[in-house]
């Protein structure tokens, strides 16, 4: 078990600590933010967020870096990021801040890009991350963090600054998405 696959696994075990701020009325601090209340737990829940989302980039660099690559760290590694926004997502539907249709459409992407990558594996081939994809974990982490903290600060000038960056998430997630499938009809072709 490297330092790398360590990382990985600290990802995992932070994701109910995220549930748990976000879901469980915890008597911590509040905060008011033009008529709205933040509370305590949910500002822990987008640090806690942040943190694990933030040692995705760590453990990649420190797999490259030291050649700590290893099909654990393959494997788990997208799985520990599929966690953790499938279960910042389940959780605001839960608290009602996004509609269920936006976590069905991320999740089933997920879901669908993780089959495609799976066939891929049988064939012997290798999927990588797109620069799509990338540019859709990074929109997910900001929208996502945005909705748990309320719209904090943009809720003072009302600008809907958490839901625009949602629907551009969900966007870059369903282009992402297509992305994969078209660049690699090819594995879909030969499973055939």
């Amino acid at each position: 078990m490297n330092l790398a696959n360590r990382i990985t696994i600290a990802r995992m075990i932070l994701v109910p600590v995220v549930m748990l701020f976000l879901l469980v009325p915890l008597p911590l601090f509040q905060v008011r933010a033009a008529g709205e209340t933040i509370t305590g737990g949910e500002i822990l829940a987008a640090l806690v967020f942040v943190i694990a989302a933030s040692t995705d980039s760590l453990d990649g660099y420190i797999a490259r870096k030291h050649q700590l690559i290893t099909d654990f760290g393959k494997f788990m590694d997208p799985l520990a990021d599929k966690l953790l926004v499938s279960t910042a997502l389940i959780s605001l539907v839960a608290m009602q801040r996004i509609p269920a249709w936006i976590a069905i459409v991320v999740i089933a992407r997920e879901f669908a890009v993780t089959g495609l990558r799976a066939i891929a594996s049988t064939q012997g081939r290798v999927i990588a991350a797109s620069g799509l994809a990338k540019w859709k974990t990074a929109l997910q982490m900001v929208a996502l963090v945005a909705i748990m903290i309320d719209n904090w600060p943009f809720v003072y000038i009302g600008f809907p600054f958490a839901m625009l960056s949602m629907y551009a998430a969900v966007l870059m997630t369903i282009l992402s998405g297509v992305d994969y499938f078209v660049k690699n009809r090819q594995v879909i072709d030969a499973g055939h």
